[in-house]
């Protein structure tokens, strides 16, 4: 008897974490649509364009935002501004 009732709870559990799990599942997927969208903007004129894209949706992923524009503007979004590689002299912009 003590089997069963583990099973039943357990089963509970999984089916009540899928159930408040499915939201926060959805806004991911529209948060990757999202950055797509506004990095395909950014990335637009950018001579190595798959880089661009690489970088600019893990800056996106992070951030939550991308700048307006194909360049500059990066004033609009600190968090995507801020972003570097490296360290001293090696220390570069990360987010195109």
């Amino acid at each position: 008897m003590k089997l069963h009732t583990t099973t039943a709870t357990l089963t509970l559990a999984l089916l009540l974490f899928l159930l408040l799990a499915s939201p926060s599942l959805q806004l991911s997927v529209a948060g990757a649509q999202f950055c797509d969208g506004k990095c395909a903007i950014r990335c637009s004129k950018a001579s190595r364009h798959d880089d661009c894209l690489k970088y600019c949706r893990i800056c996106c992923a992070d951030c939550n935002c991308v700048p307006s524009g194909t360049a500059g503007n990066k004033d609009e979004c600190p968090c995507y501004r801020d972003k570097t590689t490296g360290e001293g002299d090696r220390k570069r912009p990360k987010c195109p």
